[in-house]
């Protein structure tokens, strides 16, 4: 990556006088660090560095060099990577702009137009053509947006700074090894700002894993060929544990005086016994499935709708790990698929936490000994398990969900 000392002096600048720049902002990349650095070491010599690990992984030096000369930093993705909206965005406003009457009604034509191929790519595959209409609505809006960073710039800033360092030089060897492989050109190959490609928005180490040639032309080419990246969808899906005997999951109606502590993956039962337990689909009728192991989630607690979801919802969740975008891929195919909207409504009255509230929360918990992780207000299983925990103590239902009344009450000492 040749890179004069001017440049990256031009580029910390940029980022200095970005908002939040003072400090590490938060995507955890440190912004007044980076300034630093190019004071102190050249993006050349990161360059320099990290070709005996490409060469290691089995990187050319003909491709390295053609990836990497005259890259710069890209001041874009240091920007991109604070506001990650599936886990900075309340479920509700997550969902309602993306389970839309649009995109509803675009997966419904693109059903139709390509009604032979998701046929046969569901046949040999078994992952539903509405689950895979909605990931490719959800993550490209149908290809209308694929992204337009360069994937090596993109890896490669990541990969000299900030705290996503590990993912990024995994990722731009991977993405190095795919235009040595000669699927797709440098130019060509663009995507999101943390790498992600094509249709379905593939970052290059599941593209290696994962993507297939549908169309046998020779290419896995999930940048151009609809064909190619609905199949490798498929393909990462099933390997990812779908299986066509369940749906992905069910809204339901908890039983009154339903025992909170029931919910969660580590109290799976089969649908059949939740049945026992007074569960029922919210809007009527029967589940089906009923040995299919199955775990109630409530992502906005105990005022918010209820889900009973199986395996399929786990096999979501290797796409992207983050509950809101699972339910909404989730409830986006059954809306293309002809299905109703939620029966229960969201409790918009809780208001979602900040940033700095998310990290008083983990703090406070962490204070009276219910969480041990990292303190960044990052939710994920430890971060709830905290709060069923201290739920518990308080003598409030344990539901796991993060409120502002949730943390005022721990702010009162209560």
């Amino acid at each position: 990556m040749r890179i004069k000392l001017f440049a990256i002096g031009f580029v910390s600048a940029a980022l200095a006088g970005s908002p939040g720049s003072a400090g590490a902002n938060e995507s955890g990349f440190d912004l007044g660090g980076l300034a630093a650095l190019s004071r102190n070491a050249s993006f050349d010599q990161f360059v320099t560095d990290f070709w005996p690990k490409a060469r290691a992984a089995g990187v050319s030096k003909r491709v390295y060099s053609a990836a990497l000369a005259d890259q710069t930093p890209n001041a874009k993705v240091i920007e991109l990577g604070q506001r990650q909206p599936e886990f900075n965005t309340a479920v509700w406003h997550y969902i309602e702009k993306r389970v839309t009457p649009a995109r509803i009604a675009m997966g419904r034509e693109k059903r139709e137009a390509l009604a032979k191929t998701l046929s046969a790519i569901e046949k040999r595959y078994g992952v539903d053509r509405h689950v895979l209409l909605s990931i490719w609505g959800m993550e490209t809006n149908f290809g209308g947006y694929k992204g337009e960073l360069s994937t090596v710039r993109s890896l490669a800033t990541m990969a000299f700074t900030g705290r996503r360092q590990k993912y990024g030089r995994s990722q731009l060897i991977a993405a190095m090894k795919i235009l040595q492989n000669g699927d797709i050109s440098p130019d060509k190959m663009t995507g999101s700002w943390a790498g992600a490609m094509g249709h379905t928005q593939f970052i290059p180490t599941t593209y290696q894993a994962y993507a297939v040639d549908w169309t046998g032309d020779g290419k896995r080419d999930i940048w151009n060929s609809i064909s190619d990246a609905l199949a490798s969808t498929a393909n990462y899906m099933k390997k990812s544990g779908w299986r066509s005997n369940r749906p992905w999951g069910w809204e339901v109606k908890l039983p009154r005086g339903f025992n909170f502590d029931r919910i969660g993956k580590n109290n799976a039962r089969s649908v059949a016994s939740w049945v026992k337990l007074g569960l029922k689909p919210a809007r009527g009728g029967r589940f089906g499935a009923a040995g299919v192991k199955s775990w109630v989630i409530l992502p906005a607690g105990a005022d918010g709708p209820a889900f009973l979801v199986t395996e399929n919802f786990k096999a979501i969740l290797r796409y992207n790990a983050s509950t809101s975008y699972a339910l909404a891929v989730g409830h986006l195919a059954d809306r293309i698929r002809g299905g109703p909207e939620l029966a229960a409504r969201w409790p918009e009255h809780h208001r979602p936490l900040s940033r700095p509230q998310r990290v008083e929360l983990q703090d406070l918990l962490a204070r009276r000994g219910h969480y041990q992780g990292d303190v960044s207000g990052r939710f994920g299983r430890q971060t709830v398990a905290a709060i069923v925990a201290y739920q518990k103590t308080a003598g409030l239902p344990p539901d796991g969900f993060a409120s502002v009344a949730l943390l005022e009450r721990l702010r009162r000492g209560r």
